[in-house]
């Protein structure tokens, strides 16, 4: 239950999908943030993560269980994109400022503007 009120919280202050549209930033590709992660449990990538944790970064948006969050704008600050995000819940948008950070391990840091949420993002074998 626990990982379902994080990954809430970060959807709730995750940046929007167009990230990259007019902001510079780089989200194609093989940029660091793309890609299958699990929330604050390694990936096994095998089927058997849980599907509450799961979360698929693309180049405008991110999605897991509890919606969609797409990016309205972001900025690189080297291993860091700080971002602006809005996501779609069954009560209406909620938009909120959050920092990614690529970590030399290859997880990837998440908080928000306030530090009432973090998580550790891990990345799911291909």
């Amino acid at each position: 239950m626990k990982a379902i009120y994080l990954l809430i919280g970060l959807l709730i202050f995750l940046v929007s999908t167009h990230a990259h549209a007019g902001s510079g930033v780089p989200l194609t590709g093989d940029f660091w943030l793309l890609g299958d992660f699990t929330q604050n449990l390694p990936c096994k990538g095998d089927g058997s993560d849980p599907a509450e944790v799961k979360v698929k970064v693309g180049a405008d948006q991110i999605v897991s269980k509890v919606g969609v969050c797409k990016f309205l704008n972001a900025k690189l600050e080297g291993r860091r994109l700080k971002a602006t995000m809005e996501c779609q819940f069954p009560a209406g948008p909620l938009v909120g400022d959050v920092t990614f950070t690529q970590k030399t391990d290859g997880t990837v840091d998440f908080v928000d503007r306030d530090n009432d949420y973090t998580a550790t993002l891990y990345r799911c074998p291909k």
